[in-house]
């Protein structure tokens, strides 16, 4: 029999069962650390009397993605006593570590594996379901509409191809731009919707649609109560997203990201069990139209069975936009990125399976016009060899610099401006600087982990001194400090602005003069679609005529117009709620 050192979990769970049961010797806790899709992890299972007694898993995996995956295994496993059990869509690499480190601690522990191979019991679904409303995708704007339908008191059906609901929202930053006086004010921020709309047209280059812009700005503040009231809660401090423009960027509290959003918004309709059903592992196939032309409802398939789904008053297609899809995405690129070839070596930030864009070919199937395709974002922010999106861009307080430490951009820029800077540098990457002022203690959380385990994780470096933060990146140590000396010299107020257009926006604007200072190298990542469904301000989805399509409705990164040829950072997240929103109610009518 192999031991080995248990976890302060695994020990801590030991020792309850010893102190329950008086055979407490039959309890075993057998560990394996496997590489998991964020970092490594440790699972413990505490085998007694020959089955699985219990699983313990200390992990990094997103909340919105890899922790709903782990969830999903650990309950078919112990409910099951098997190990045959399918990877949870949308969380493959995770699921095949998880369930790899328990079949290897079944075996450290001695046990047949072939008694722990029987498949799990799946309910076989009818073949048509009805509702008033049938909404394809259950990311953030699916989630927004299903809420704001059960509100109005309609009956929601949600068709989610994923395992588990939140789509890439739920992975997302979930930066969230609204004008707030009441935050803006105390912190001597002067703003209006006005303003809002300008920057957001500005930073579109005026290619967006202004009636959707409008609405835009006009509802993201009811809409951000509207999220508070569901349980959504936001930082009492504004900021400005990377590339967001202005500071009015609201991230949601205890580092969320878009996770709080998905989670708050699922609890919220799964509260109302008798107005909405959840069919996951369903993948949306075709719209039904009747002898009218009105869509009437979504042929499904799950688990190689069609199903249909009738919607009575309307479909809505909130499926999210086509950032992972690498052979789409390269034969759109006509736009903004078409010097750049956008293909699998550069990675995306979002869900691979859930931004595939399988809502245009739906949309497009029954009439629907697309537009703007082209228009394809990249973000600074993306982590090399994965794309995941890294948090250290936004916020105040850092400064980029290239591999030999040169400052080489207006870090406040424009998404599109700020990665064109990134791919004309040495090797397309470079460092994000901070100091302690971003990141005073090693509990300090950024991006969802503490710096003390990114650290760990050597995703990023820690030093006292410029000269030695230079030494360990392999910058040059003149150059970096002179990077941040242009920076301390905007921030202190010695200078309004510097050579790259630089200047104090946030009174919380400060120069970085002590150690510890941090680093961590970053590229650019493909990050979202702006091209996509055309819709009306009521969410209505139009024809190439510009006629409404009765009966279909969308919301969200599979709709254009909104963002024009390039999105501002934070307008995303506040789209899918706001449109999700209006759809929801909108379809009911």
């Amino acid at each position: 029999m192999r031991y080995r050192k248990m976890t302060t979990a695994a020990a801590a769970a030991a020792l309850a069962l010893c102190s329950m049961n008086a055979s407490a010797e039959s309890n075993q806790v057998f560990s394996e650390t496997v590489p998991g899709h964020n970092a490594p992890m440790i699972v413990d299972v505490i085998v007694k009397d020959g089955a699985v007694s219990s699983i313990l898993v200390d992990d990094r995996e997103s909340p919105g993605a890899g922790k709903r995956a782990l969830a999903i295994l650990k309950k078919e496993i112990l409910e099951n006593q098997t190990v045959n059990v399918d990877a949870v869509t949308g969380a493959t690499i995770t699921s095949s570590a998880f369930v790899g480190a328990v079949k290897e601690n079944l075996r450290k522990a001695g046990l047949d594996l072939k008694k722990f191979a029987q498949p799990v019991p799946q309910k076989a679904l009818k073949d048509h379901y009805e509702s008033e409303l049938v909404i394809v995708g259950g990311g953030g704007a699916g989630l927004a509409a299903a809420a704001a339908a059960v509100e109005a008191g309609g009956k929601v059906i949600i068709i989610e191809k994923l395992g588990f609901l939140g789509g890439s929202t739920a992975i997302s930053g979930g930066g969230y731009n609204a004008v707030d006086p009441d935050r803006q004010k105390r912190q001597g921020i002067k703003d209006s919707l006005q303003k809002h709309f300008d920057d957001t047209m500005r930073g579109g280059h005026q290619k967006n649609n202004p009636e959707l812009v409008r609405y835009l700005v006009d509802h993201a503040p009811e809409t951000m109560h509207w999220l508070e009231v569901k349980g959504v809660h936001f930082s009492p401090f504004v900021s400005t997203i990377v590339g967001g423009l202005y500071p009015r960027g609201h991230s949601t509290a205890a580092g969320g990201g878009g996770f709080a959003y998905t989670s708050w918004l699922e609890k919220f309709i799964r509260a109302y069990p008798g107005q909405v059903q959840i069919f996951t592992d369903t993948t949306a196939r075709r719209l039904v139209k009747d002898q009218n032309g009105r869509v009437t409802g979504v042929e499904a398939e799950h688990q190689g069975k069609k199903v249909v789904f009738s919607a009575q008053k309307g479909v809505v297609i909130t499926t999210g936009g086509f950032a992972s899809n690498v052979a789409l995405r390269q034969k759109l690129n006509t736009g903004p990125w078409k010097e750049k070839i956008l293909d699998s070596s550069i990675g995306s930030t979002n869900s691979f399976k859930a931004s595939q864009g399988d809502g245009l070919k739906l949309a497009a199937d029954v009439g629907a016009d697309l537009i703007d395709l082209s228009y394809i974002q990249l973000h600074p922010g993306g982590t090399p060899g994965t794309g995941i999106m890294s948090s250290w861009p936004s916020g105040r307080n850092r400064i980029f610099v290239n591999v030999n430490g040169e400052r080489f951009v207006n870090e406040d820029a424009p998404r599109d401006e700020l990665c064109k800077a990134i791919f004309a540098q040495p090797q397309s990457k470079y460092w994000v600087v901070m100091n302690k002022l971003r990141l005073p203690s090693k509990d300090t959380v950024i991006g969802g982990m503490a710096i003390g385990e990114i650290l760990k994780l050597g995703k990023a470096y820690k030093a006292d001194t410029i000269e030695e933060l230079a030494e360990k990146t392999g910058m040059d140590a003149g150059k970096l400090k002179s990077s941040i000396a242009m920076y301390n010299d905007v921030a202190s107020g010695k200078v309004k602005q510097d050579r790259f257009g630089f200047e104090r926006s946030m009174s919380i604007d400060a120069p970085m003069t002590e150690g510890p200072y941090f680093a961590t190298m970053l590229v650019p990542a493909v990050h979202h679609t702006m091209g996509g469904i055309r819709i009306n301000s009521r969410t209505q989805v139009l024809d190439a005529d510009g006629k409404v399509i009765p009966g279909l409705f969308a919301a969200g990164e599979v709709t254009g117009g909104v963002h024009g040829d390039n999105r501002v950072g934070g307008n995303g997240i506040a789209d899918a709620m706001v449109f999700g929103r209006l759809a929801g109610t909108e379809a009911l009518k």
